[in-house]
């Protein structure tokens, strides 16, 4: 069977509410982030390209269309190659890396490029029209996502001083990173129009500690997670390069990291927030080893709560996680998250000189996903 390898990885800068990046159209945001991460990788021809999946959580209105085809022709990729969209949620354009990955390995392509992309701004949550199912919204199957945290940091005594904590550590590691250069490999610079080029995170900044500790609850009354502890509406757009391991050999490219193992697990949805555990607990064992094995973990940050427990209940050393901060800081493009921290990882991992990382998240609904590779 053939490995699947990561030649490159990278992503837009994250934009915020009343930010520089609000307004551009999701194809072309996602067309200029392949655009660079071609440009970056010139030994590998664009005609080499056989498939491009693309991972948005809400694939509508202007998401809709079948963008991961779209993306591929703004981008500048010969129309003989494949494009497609895989919704997963927040574990879209994870999932995106897991299709390409696999039949890379079966031996059905040896080239594709795993694309994320989101703009929470022009789609909401939900989408545009929203249809329960009666009898699973009995079963409370639609909760918002907010409440599902409220279980955990309940369920998990976590505290509010600890979320509170845990978000202003989020901003303080997100820009000691940006201060040290640390994102520099992983950002493409977005033109907006002409009219501005966007060239880093617009959430990361100094926490006002004060105003943080004395938020009102965002979800329910009396409850602990507020908008500070969780990670902020946004837009953004990721995209990583796998070929073959033997492409890579047979045209000299160097992989950054070659995929190990690739899980998804269910559960109880109102408590989605700690898919991580099963989905992690699948890909150790498929990769034959342990948290102790894992040097370096990229834990979507989804909400403090969320984050604090999965951490809390897997037993997960604190040291190793979200090093350069996480999506409270950044932002949580739905469908780009998942490939965006599989890129920050793979630049973690370098930084740190480690060899063997998890990426892994949360996922509406009630799933988990997780990847584990190895440089």
């Amino acid at each position: 069977m053939n490995k699947s390898v990561i030649i490159d990885a990278v992503r837009s800068p994250i934009g915020l509410k009343n930010g520089q990046l609000v307004g551009i159209r999701s194809d072309d945001l996602a067309a200029q982030v392949v655009k660079g991460l071609l440009a970056r990788n010139e030994s590998v021809s664009p005609s080499a390209i056989e498939d491009v999946v693309l991972g948005c959580a809400f694939p509508e209105g202007p998401q809709g269309m079948i963008m991961g085809r779209s993306v591929s022709v703004l981008a500048g990729i010969p129309k003989e190659a494949g494009g497609k969209v895989v919704n997963r949620f927040c574990g879209s354009s994870m999932d995106a890396v897991h299709q390409l990955s696999t039949a890379i390995e079966v031996g059905d392509i040896d080239v594709g490029i795993a694309v994320g992309v989101e703009d929470m701004f022009s789609v909401p949550m939900g989408g545009f029209s929203p249809d329960f199912h009666p009898e699973l919204a009995q079963q409370e199957f639609y909760i918002g996502m907010g409440e599902t945290a409220e279980n955990l940091a309940n369920d998990g005594n976590i505290s509010r001083e600890d979320q509170d904590d845990f978000s202003i550590q989020s901003h303080k590691k997100a820009l000691a990173a940006y201060a040290d250069g640390k994102f520099d490999n992983e950002l493409i610079p977005i033109d907006i129009y002409g009219e501005a080029t966007v060239i880093r995170d617009e959430g990361p900044r100094e926490p006002d500690v004060d105003k943080i500790k004395n938020l009102n609850p965002a979800f329910i009354e009396g409850g602990s997670v507020t908008a500070a502890t969780s990670s902020p509406i946004s837009i953004g757009s990721s995209a990583i390069l796998l070929t073959s391991e033997s492409f890579a050999k047979e045209n000299g490219l160097n992989a950054r990291a070659k995929i190990v193992s690739r899980a998804v697990a269910g559960l109880d949805w109102t408590h989605m927030g700690a898919g991580p555990l099963p989905a992690t607990e699948k890909a150790l064992i498929k990769a034959g080893l342990t948290m102790d094995d894992i040097e370096t973990i990229e834990l979507n940050e989804a909400f403090g709560a969320q984050s604090l427990y999965v951490i809390q209940e897997g037993g997960w050393n604190k040291e190793k996680i979200n090093l350069n901060g996480g999506a409270i800081a950044l932002g949580h493009p739905l469908g780009c998250s998942g490939a965006r921290i599989i890129t920050t990882l793979i630049n973690v991992m370098e930084q740190q000189d480690t060899h063997t990382g998890l990426a892994t998240m949360c996922i509406g609904s009630g799933q988990g996903i997780a990847t584990i590779i190895k440089r």
